[in-house]
């Protein structure tokens, strides 16, 4: 009678959210977790020598309830959450975090897995054994009794406190949604405070309301003319959070421990052990490295600024006067912009467009399959050939009750041993307008949807036996790598061709805006990187603290007289790199940074800037191959692509990240592409 539990008779295995309510959950998740227990206790319990289809397979094949139910429950928490959802996860998580000790902490599952000999002829068997032993014992296998038990505490309290964080994120988020008069929306267009009436109303107050998203810089201080509104944008926005003292302090703290547990000096080696980067020295040389150029680029950025604004321009302000600056050195106007880019447009004429240009796939909505609300879209995807991909949702609109940011994520995933094929979403807080008319997009909205269809077709064109191995499964700082070279196609010309057309005259997007754009690409990358740069090396900091320097902290907090200790922290670690940087604040501070307290990005946040390395250096590649650029024609894109699907989109983790890099490349990565990108050549 659930229908959580069993496998949905839908297409692909869609959830059937019609009929799921809420009191569903918690009976599927506790009816979830005993199987997946008796499933890890036939295992172990099987008379017969290790085999891998007794052991290896048979573990790949457990826990498939759990997943489903785990899919619809975290995906709809994150989108359309209620108080509800809040008590669930406060008595699930703890259960699930217990769950996944006793599996890796299992000695027996973890010596059948040792003993069972690899397969022949099974190319991911190797990669996957090697894996899971390097998962059991980064989970404590190896540990003695007492100390598998401290690592089960810990982890159980880090998975309530990291609920507990954006739990108190999303409700500041909520509460300090900024309240604007008539008088004060002076630069917004009719439509923009038609949105912005109909967000108040949904939120029970008058007037105009501007809900937070999840960077320090809210995207209306671009066009908002009175300072003191910016400033009210920008005062809220930073004071997000302010009860996460506390619990940011004690998940450093335990991290810091549970990685010395298991023979790590910090949580940031533990993490990094895991990456391309390899290791914190690494990360961190890339980021002192650009610092001081990136701090040096802002600062003069900021002279053109205070020109243009004659007078001081405060963080409230500087993304308003960038625009100004823009328009007036390179003619680029984002209102002249925005009409060029409805949302429909951009993702079906546009991402998916570009798709099948490298990949021959083709989307196509299917209107007799719902989503869990209404303004999610289902689409079907087919390969060139006709053969079923798989199912793409979006859902792109904010909501009161959805968190902030965008995101990709998957209710199934791809598996040939399983036989299922991929169902993914990808989520955008894009402000709805009032009157149902198409909502018309930011060109940083734009880069964001081909940023989050890259994380799609990672997904979606997973092909490879194991679920561990499947999509995105790979680690943090290559998971972006395909996602950021996906930005790459929203500004081709044979892309934009295609898409970018005036909402109302159907006119393509003029080459005078075109080379407004281009000419504009490296200004205003001072600032962009420099507030990155900020956020990733207070990501560092934090997670670089040993448990006798994080427990300090923890201790002097509590001493009135030491004043804001994180406030400290930060500015401490931003000096320490070089970026102490006049009126940029880090895109995430440290009480709102849900990607690394209430996310999986600890300790590698700096992903985007390494993946950002392959990404610039990739699609040179794309560009010398005629795939992209002017000269480009569809032979040479269809050509690319299919070498691009085959080494990374294809292949999710079940082979080699710099190999395979190397081998679409010819070489080792370059980063001289993302340094003049960013317009910091002379930084290394």
């Amino acid at each position: 009678m659930n229908p959580l539990i069993a496998p949905s008779p839908l297409p692909y295995e869609l959830p059937p959210f019609d009929e799921i309510r809420p009191e569903h959950y918690l009976p599927a998740f506790l009816v979830a977790l005993d199987d997946h227990d008796a499933e890890i206790a036939a295992i172990v319990a099987n008379p017969e020598q290790p085999t891998w289809e007794n052991t290896v397979e048979a573990l790949e094949r457990s826990g498939r309830a759990l997943q489903r139910v785990e899919a619809v429950f975290f995906n709809l928490h994150g989108t359309d959450s209620t108080e509800e959802f809040d008590r669930i996860a406060a008595e699930v998580l703890p259960k699930l975090a217990a769950h996944e000790d006793a599996l890796y902490q299992n000695t027996a599952l973890y010596e059948r897995i040792q003993a069972a000999p690899l397969p022949e002829g099974d190319g991911e068997a190797p990669r996957l054994k090697e894996k899971l032993l390097r998962a059991f014992a980064r989970q404590g296998a190896d540990l003695e009794p007492h100390a598998k038990q401290e690592l089960s505490r810990i982890n159980a309290r880090l998975a309530t406190l990291a609920e507990e964080f954006g739990k108190n994120l999303r409700e500041s988020t909520k509460e300090l949604a900024v309240s604007l008069d008539e008088a004060a929306t002076a630069g917004w267009d009719e439509a923009r405070r038609a949105a912005a009436a109909q967000a108040a109303a949904d939120y029970g107050r008058s007037g105009f309301l501007v809900p937070l998203g999840l960077p320090a810089v809210q995207p209306d201080q671009v066009e908002l003319e009175d300072p003191a509104a910016r400033a009210q944008l920008m005062e809220a926005s930073l004071a997000r959070g302010a009860n996460n003292r506390d619990v940011v302090l004690e998940i450093v703290a335990l991290r810091a421990r549970r990685a010395q547990l298991l023979g790590f000096d910090t949580h940031a080696d533990y993490v990094i052990a895991e990456e391309t980067a390899g290791t914190p020295a690494a990360v961190m040389t890339l980021l002192r490295d650009l610092a001081p150029a990136a701090a040096a680029n802002a600062a003069g950025e900021y002279k053109l600024l205070a020109e243009e604004a004659d007078g001081e321009v405060t963080a409230a302000d500087w993304a308003y006067w960038e625009a100004k600056v823009k328009q007036r050195d390179f003619a680029l106007d984002d209102a002249a912009l925005k009409p060029f880019f409805p949302l429909r447009q951009v993702v079906e004429d546009g991402a998916f467009f570009a798709a099948e240009r490298l990949y021959g796939i083709r989307l196509t909505r299917r209107e007799d399959l719902r989503g869990y609300h209404e303004d999610v879209d289902v689409y079907e995807v087919h390969d060139a050939d006709g053969e079923a991909i798989g199912l793409f949702l979006t859902d792109y609109y904010a909501r009161p009750s959805k968190r902030g940011g965008a995101w990709m994520s998957s209710f199934v995933d791809q598996s040939e041993l399983l036989g299922t094929k991929p169902v993914v979403v990808n989520v955008m807080n894009i402000t709805k307008p009032a009157d149902d008319s198409e909502a018309l997009l930011t060109l940083d909205e734009v880069r964001t949807v081909f940023h989050e269809f890259g994380h799609g077709l990672h997904g979606l064109l997973s092909q490879v036996r194991y679920p561990t191995f499947s999509g995105t499964n790979v680690p943090r700082d290559y998971v972006e790598f395909p996602s950021q070279i996906n930005e790459n196609w929203a500004l081709d010309p044979a892309v934009l061709d295609n898409y970018a057309r005036h909402i109302t005259t159907g006119e393509v997007l003029p080459q005078r805006l075109r080379d407004a754009i281009a000419a504009a690409g490296t200004f205003g990358q001072g600032f962009a990187t420099s507030e990155y740069l900020a956020a990733a090396i207070i990501d560092m900091a934090w997670h670089s603290l040993d448990p006798a320097a994080a427990e300090a902290l923890r201790a002097r907090a509590q001493d009135a007289a030491a004043g804001d200790v994180i406030e400290e922290f930060e500015r401490q670690a931003l000096a320490a790199a070089g970026l102490s940087v006049d009126h940029i604040h880090p895109r995430y501070k440290t009480r709102f940074f849900n990607h690394i307290f209430g996310g999986g990005y600890a300790a590698g946040y700096y992903s985007y800037l390494w993946a950002e390395a392959l990404d610039a250096d990739g699609f040179d590649w794309f560009t010398q191959e005629g795939a992209a650029g002017v000269d480009a024609d569809a032979a040479r894109a269809r050509a690319a692509g299919a070498r691009f699907r085959e080494l990374v989109l294809s292949a999710g983790g079940s082979r080699d990240f710099d190999e395979a890099f190397t081998t679409l490349r010819g070489r080792p990565k370059d980063v001289a592409p993302l340094l003049a990108r960013r317009g910091l050549g002379g930084a290394v």
